[in-house]
């Protein structure tokens, strides 16, 4: 399946992207795809790592690694966001 990811803040300075598409094969979860993002190696399994602090949102709705993933679906990467 064929996926649209977005990078904001520390993860589009740091992965060096803010927008790519990405295949993934079905069926998957947010896990699977964070798992096959950390595969690339280097910056990808480090900033992606088990710990890091960052949030998913699956078609502008928050997500967990349970959440399914479907053909078309953007997913967003970024760092958790505090108000002032």
């Amino acid at each position: 399946m064929n996926l649209q990811l977005l990078f904001f803040a520390r993860l589009r300075e740091t992965l060096g992207v803010s927008r790519t598409s990405f295949t993934l094969n079905a069926p998957a979860t947010v896990a699977d795809l964070l798992g096959a993002l950390r595969d690339r190696g280097g910056v990808w399994a480090t900033e992606l790592a088990a710990g890091r602090n960052f949030r998913i949102a699956v078609n502008q709705e928050m997500a967990d690694l349970n959440t399914p993933l479907s053909e078309g679906d953007e997913v967003a990467l970024f760092p958790p966001v505090t108000g002032g």
